[in-house]
């Protein structure tokens, strides 16, 4: 029988970041940028376990919420700015084969500044890397942009440039078609695969023999200065990419449902206001998100509330027709939605709440299910546990109330 390959992913993510301060744990797209990493490693099926190496304790609890390991914090002398990766790693595994007498076969390096990973390439790098025995690592690598044979080197005294490479059979190769020059890869920062005795024996993090990863073009990210974050960012809403999101980890309907909490305008109306020569706002509703809400609270003992930013009276006259207690001006959802548990002694994991824009989201994490209509802002959809396929004000709330009620049949 064949002994299944210890793989250990280790992300490594220290705290003094100066060019993003809190890089490593900063909102990227609705989620602390290492969790990419993070969530890379545990649904690879190959890797069978996760570590986060880091110097800081606030990293380091936020990882483990994740489902990631932190059994040591990283030495000071590991984590200055010129660190370099591969003392990072040797630490890592020289504590682990210490103090655990774990000692993996390969190790996965997953840098936290590329988060926008292909689903399979964890996988595809460690597989790679096992039926390859000569090989000592294999790396991602894309094709590069730039050809470094049409690059030049500067005399700094003199100011004269020389070609930076030169070519057997070609002359004057910067001034040569594309076509005719040799195809050249960039290394990304989302997938290094290497053995351990790469590392601690010819202390190295690619060694001497190095396969590459393709990896197509359109995930390539690496974050390194602020526009690069939204460079990231804007990515993920223009491509359509088959890549590891940590959002996919979603939260099934509660079996008990105790309360629903709806936001009021872009849920309960379809975001638009009309307003007339007096300033007074109109807005649109849906009678058959009226009909969805009479029939759930008609036939469960469902608590149902709307909590809402706005003060304008249309809320508040809406809701008294529909019969539903709301909460207006209230800016900090969150710290409202905790008072609202508190004060009719529920259980958070009981609560389902339906918003559609950014400052919904704090209460997302204080509920047990929270929804988003298809027309929810981009990040609202990618952090709820169900996006319905209704739009806010057109129907949105009727089809959640059908759903509930099938749960309950």
């Amino acid at each position: 029988m064949v002994r299944k390959k210890e793989v250990l992913a280790i992300i490594p993510a220290r705290g003094g970041s100066k060019g993003i301060p809190g890089k490593n744990i900063k909102d990227f797209a609705g989620y602390p940028l290492m969790v990419y990493s993070i969530a890379a490693g545990l649904q690879s099926n190959l890797v069978t376990r996760v570590i986060v190496s880091t110097d800081d304790r606030e990293i380091a609890a936020i990882a483990r919420q994740w489902g990631a390991e932190t059994p040591f914090l990283r030495p000071e002398e590991f984590a200055r700015d010129d660190t370099l990766d591969l003392p990072v790693a040797i630490h890592c595994l020289t504590w682990l084969a210490e103090n655990e007498n774990y000692r993996p076969d390969v190790v996965v390096w997953l840098r936290p500044t590329s988060p926008i990973r292909p689903r399979h390439c964890v996988d595809q790098a460690v597989g790679l890397l096992i039926e390859n025995p000569d090989a000592d690592c294999v790396r991602g690598v894309v094709p590069a942009a730039q050809n470094p044979f049409k690059m030049w080197t500067m005399d700094k005294e003199s100011g004269v440039m020389e070609p930076l490479l030169e070519i057997e059979g070609v002359d004057e190769p910067y001034n040569a078609p594309r076509q005719i020059l040799p195809p050249v890869y960039w290394q990304t920062g989302h997938i290094d695969a290497l053995r351990v005795e790469t590392v601690l024996e010819k202390h190295s993090m690619t060694g001497d023999v190095i396969l590459p990863l393709m990896i197509d073009p359109r995930y390539t990210v690496d974050i390194d200065i602020p526009t690069d974050w939204q460079i990231a960012e804007n990515s993920i809403v223009h491509y359509d990419l088959d890549w590891v999101d940590p959002a996919n980890r979603r939260r099934g309907i509660p079996e008990k449902i105790s309360l629903v909490v709806f936001d009021f305008d872009g849920v309960m109306t379809d975001n638009r206001v009309w307003v007339n020569e007096l300033g007074e706002e109109i807005i649109a509703a849906n009678r058959s998100d009226s009909l969805g809400l009479e029939t759930m609270m008609e036939q469960t003992d469902i608590q149902v509330m709307v909590l809402s930013r706005e003060t304008n009276p249309v809320v508040a006259a809406r809701c008294k027709k529909l019969g539903l207690p709301v909460l207006q001006a209230v800016l900090n959802k969150d710290e409202a939605i905790k008072r609202v548990i508190a004060d009719k002694n529920l259980k958070a994991e009981e609560i389902i709440f339906m918003g559609n824009d950014t400052n919904d989201l704090v209460v997302f994490p204080e509920v047990g299910f929270a929804v988003a209509p298809a027309d929810a802002h981009h990040r609202v959809k990618r952090q709820a546990d169900l996006v319905l396929s209704a739009k806010g004000g057109r129907g949105a709330v009727r089809q959640l109330c059908d759903l509930i009620l099938s749960h309950y049949e």
